[in-house]
C-alpha cells in the first residue's frame, strides 16, 4: 500500500509593507497632461500675507494675554509690551486688508475662487463631503472624489476659518477701541460687547478662536503636504505657481 502524496504547500505571497507601499506612490506620474490655472495672484497674495500675519498675531497676542518672558528693570527702558502691542496691531491691519481683498476676489475671481466654491450646498457636494470624510479616515481611501479646486471637506474647513477670522477681527477691534472709548473704532464696534455678553466674554471668544486657528494650522500643513506627495494633487505648488498639471484622462468633479 503506497502513501498518498501530500500536496505541496503553496508559497505565501509576499506583501509589501505599508511604508514601501507609500513610497511606491511617490514615483512621478507619466502620461499626457494639461495646465489648469486655479488661483489668481490676488488670492495667492491673500493666502501668504494672511499666513504671515496670523503667525505674528498669535505670537504677540499670546504675549499680550499672558507674558511668557519677563525682562527685569523698568518697563520704560525696554517697552516690550508696547512693541508687542504695536506689532500686533500692524499685523491686524494686514489681516484686515487681506480680508477686504479676499472679499473682492469672491466676486471677481474665477470659478474656483468665488463664493460658490466655498459652500457644499448641493446634494452632490454633500455626498462628496461624506466620501471625502471616509477617505480621510482611511475607511474608503480609494473612493475620494477628485476636485481641481477645494474638495467639499476643504470648502467646509476654509469657510470655518474665514468665519473664525471674521469674529476674531471684530472682537479684536472691540477690545482695541477700549483705549479710546470716544474714538471711531470704539463706536463702530460698540455692538460686539453687548451681543456677546460683556467685554470679558469678548476676550474669551477672541482667545478661544485663536486656539482654534493654532490647531488648524498644523493640520492644514500636514494634509496639504500629504495630498501633494501621495495623491500628486499639487496643493502646495499650486498656491505658489497658481495652477497645476492634470492628466487629460483624469475626471474631476468640478472640471
Amino acid at each position: 500500500m503506497t502513501a498518498t502524496p501530500q500536496p505541496a504547500h503553496e508559497p505565501k505571497k509576499w506583501r509589501r509593507p505599508l511604508g514601501i507601499q507609500l513610497r511606491s506612490q511617490l514615483s512621478a506620474p507619466t502620461g499626457d497632461y494639461r495646465w489648469v490655472y486655479l488661483w489668481g495672484w490676488p488670492l495667492r497674495v491673500v493666502h501668504w500675507a494672511s499666513a504671515a500675519a496670523i503667525v505674528v498675531l498669535v505670537v504677540t497676542g499670546l504675549y499680550i494675554g499672558r507674558p511668557y518672558f519677563i525682562i527685569s528693570g523698568e518697563a520704560s527702558n525696554h517697552f516690550v509690551m508696547g512693541w508687542m502691542r504695536f506689532v500686533h496691531f500692524v499685523c491686524a491691519g494686514v489681516l484686515v486688508a487681506a480680508a477686504i481683498l479676499r472679499f473682492y476676489w469672491f466676486l471677481m475671481g474665477n470659478r474656483y475662487e468665488r463664493f460658490g466654491a466655498l459652500f457644499p450646498v448641493s446634494r452632490k457636494r454633500r455626498y462628496d463631503l461624506w466620501r471625502t470624510l471616509r477617505a480621510y479616515a482611511l475607511i474608503r481611501p480609494d473612493e475620494a472624489p477628485k476636485y481641481l479646486g477645494h474638495n467639499p471637506l476643504q470648502q467646509v474647513a476654509v469657510t470655518g476659518v474665514y468665519v473664525a477670522l471674521l469674529v476674531i477681527i471684530c472682537t479684536g477691534f472691540a477690545m482695541y477701541g477700549q483705549a479710546t472709548p470716544d474714538g471711531l473704532i470704539a463706536r463702530a464696534f460698540a455692538w460686539v460687547a453687548p451681543l456677546l455678553g460683556g467685554m470679558q466674554v469678548v476676550r474669551f471668544v477672541h482667545h478661544v478662536l485663536t486656539w482654534c486657528i493654532i490647531i488648524f494650522i498644523p493640520l492644514h500643513i500636514y494634509l496639504a503636504i500629504r495630498h501633494e506627495l501621495l495623491d500628486h494633487g499639487a496643493t502646495v505648488s499650486s498656491i505658489i505657481s497658481g495652477g497645476r498639471f492634470v492628466s487629460v484622462r483624469e475626471h474631476f468633479e468640478d472640471a
